[in-house]
């Protein structure tokens, strides 16, 4: 996430002073610099009220884009702390510092020549091998991926189950940041998901038959009849369509099967 700092339209109002306000502030240092900031706020507002305008990088503010990846350090406390800044509020005297996008290696490939074998893995990504087992790329995952774990599962080939221990990676960069073998963790995770979803999950029929029903044409005249209502009957139509019971099995289907 990159930042720039700028004054505050609080500080420019020249002669006023500052209004009373019930909201209790809290001390904060950002990159060094301490700052009174509202108790309760996150990391990313806090900032912003701070007078920090995001001019990169900022991402979804709902803690799932990786993009404000943070450092942090309580006061008293030897240990490096890590969080995204858009979900972590911020605590008395907390020194907080972003952490940029972090330059790794990533491989270049054209997905459909890759097969499911894990060779295609380690050909991409051979220093996948010089993991050392350390388990510091786990502890600075805000996710609370079992980053090193994933990493054996590939060492091992099992691209399989290094998707699914790495499926809430988000791709902040934290992971790498602290590698000891400076592996770019979460591309070689992207790329297992990728071959899981492609290569290894096994497709459901189901959904073939669906895409059968759609090509041979079997919604094209429900589809038609929906284009051509007015938006009140739309919306009337929504209202009276039949909800599926919270306690429901898997077999639940509607009355009304035409759409299916």
């Amino acid at each position: 996430m990159i930042v720039e700092e700028k004054k505050s339209d609080r500080a420019q109002a020249a002669g006023k002073e500052p209004e009373q306000s019930a909201v209790k502030l809290i001390p904060v240092y950002v990159m060094g610099k301490r700052y009174e900031v509202p108790e309760g706020f996150t990391i990313m507002k806090a900032m912003e009220y701070a007078g920090y305008r995001f001019i990169r990088g900022c991402g979804c503010r709902g803690g799932t884009c990786g993009a404000c990846g943070t450092v942090y350090r309580k006061p008293g406390d030897y240990k490096i702390q890590v969080a995204l800044a858009c979900q972590k509020t911020v605590e008395p005297d907390m020194y907080i510092t972003q952490m940029p996008f972090f330059p790794v290696n990533r491989a270049s490939y054209e997905f459909s020549d890759l097969t499911s074998a894990p060779e295609e893995v380690f050909k991409l990504y051979p220093e996948l091998f010089r993991c050392v087992a350390c388990n510091a790329c786990s502890k600075a995952c805000p996710q609370g991926v079992e980053v090193m774990d994933a990493i054996a599962a590939l060492k091992r080939g099992d691209i399989s189950e290094a998707a699914r221990l790495s499926f809430e990676c988000i791709q902040c960069g934290l992971c790498t940041s602290r590698c000891f073998g400076e592996l770019a963790q979460y591309h070689m995770f992207q790329l297992a998901r990728r071959i899981y979803g492609a290569r290894i999950l096994v497709r459901a029929e189901h959904l073939a038959d669906m895409v059968k029903a759609v090509d041979q044409g079997k919604y094209d005249g429900i589809l038609n009849e929906l284009k051509n209502m007015k938006e009140d009957e739309l919306k009337e139509l929504y209202k009276q369509r039949e909800v599926e019971p919270v306690s429901a099995g898997e077999n639940w289907q509607p009355e009304d099967t035409r759409y299916l």
